[in-house]
């Protein structure tokens, strides 16, 4: 695994791979668009959530067999991760594939077309990689939203001996660089007593309550709280039935902060609100975390020169510094923590959705369009070009 400082700067003279590489990768490119927008929309129209990416991953896996990769399933026992590699260069890509899908949205996040332009940039690069000195990793990447998949796998041993991990994601706009916030993933639990509510209510203990008092003391904390920072969730179980006192209720929170440094010093404080309403309630408290925390994104500037300039080569355009349809760009990811370790590239590519954004059904609609599929064809080549530069300029 490479652990080497990450680039502050990049050169002025940017290498470039031959032509006739540059000409393979986007011909095979082409010649790849119906299986790639047929792998694309196959994923949206059968979205899975997280840890149960079982069609989602197998699909992917079969179209890498059919391109000449190696595939080996099941990777770092996760049984919806696969790990797929061609060629025997010094310099070692991986590209990530997402596929998990949104609880009740369905590619709301646009993971279908993650999957398919890791496939599309891999299938490209089989055919340039020994001429050029590459080898190439594709991982099946589960359990973005939430669950930590990348985290698993990074430690675990997936990215050992990758020198550079690359992938693009979908949003309203073109955005080069991530700039995640670090987020914790929090399950928090109540357990009080029931009792009937008209009957007998000073026998219970209400867990309803515990989260209310708990939800007003974040409320009020915000104001406190640093402007680099969010807190938000929701209650997944609030009670039984309303003539009884709720015994039991649970909730999902998200802590997020600008660097894992700040997100330790933050979910201290938003952990004593819970604790309150536990206290103001008599109710026990539980709280658990649901994967390790996500890190914020560590950006490689060469690598984001070298894939805005073949971006832009292609034709694509990126938002203006400021455009607020360009936040996107501030959600979390467990790519961050693979940043920490391994030279990382997680651009943000348009795909017309506008004035719908992210997380929202109207852009799971955007994710299987003709504008959507146009996108996939444009992330994987300029992540396969980029590829193929750093190849030329030595890694």
């Amino acid at each position: 695994m490479s652990t080497g400082a990450v680039d502050t700067g990049a050169s002025t003279a940017l290498a470039q791979a031959p032509d006739s590489a540059r000409a393979v990768l986007r011909d095979t490119i082409g010649a790849l668009e119906d299986r790639l927008t047929g792998l694309s929309h196959r994923l949206h129209a059968n979205p899975e959530t997280a840890w149960e990416e079982e069609k989602a991953a197998r699909w992917t896996a079969s179209l890498l067999d059919e391109l000449g990769y190696a595939v080996t399933p099941g990777v770092c026992e996760l049984p919806t991760a696969f790990a797929a590699r061609i060629g025997s260069g010094p310099l070692h890509v991986a590209l990530c594939a997402e596929y998990d899908a949104l609880p009740g949205l369905g590619h709301a996040c646009g993971h279908n077309l993650i999957a398919a332009a890791a496939v599309g940039a891999a299938g490209a690069l089989a055919r340039v990689a020994d001429d050029l000195g590459l080898t190439v990793t594709v991982l099946g990447t589960p359990a973005e939203e939430g669950g930590g998949g990348k985290i698993l796998m990074l430690e675990r041993g997936a990215f050992e001996g990758v020198d550079v991990a690359m992938m693009v994601h979908p949003g309203p706009v073109d955005v080069a660089e991530a700039e995640p916030f670090a987020v914790a993933h929090l399950n928090v639990q109540y357990t009080g007593r029931a009792a009937h509510a008209a009957a007998y209510p000073e026998q219970g203990r209400n867990a309803a309550d515990a989260f209310t008092v708990a939800q007003v003391g974040i409320g009020l904390l915000r104001q406190q709280l640093p402007s680099t920072t969010r807190v938000h969730g929701l209650v997944t179980r609030g009670g039984e039935a309303p003539n009884a006192i709720p015994e039991r209720t649970e909730g999902r929170w998200y802590v997020r902060a600008s660097s894992l440094e700040e997100l330790d010093r933050i979910q201290g404080r938003v952990e004593a609100c819970f604790r309150a309403g536990a206290l103001a309630s008599g109710c026990a408290l539980e709280i658990e975390p649901e994967s390790p925390p996500y890190s914020e994104f560590r950006n490689d500037a060469e690598l984001v020169a070298r894939y805005r300039r073949n971006a832009e080569g292609i034709g694509r355009r990126f938002a203006p510094p400021g455009d607020p349809a360009a936040r996107m760009n501030r959600a979390s990811t467990d790519m961050g923590n693979v940043s920490r370790v391994v030279r990382a590239l997680h651009p943000y590519i348009g795909v017309g959705s506008l004035p719908a954004v992210n997380h929202q059904r109207e852009f799971a609609a955007a994710c299987a369009t003709a504008t959507a599929d146009a996108a996939l064809l444009d992330g994987a080549l300029a992540l396969a070009l980029t590829a193929a530069d750093l190849a030329a300029g030595g890694g």
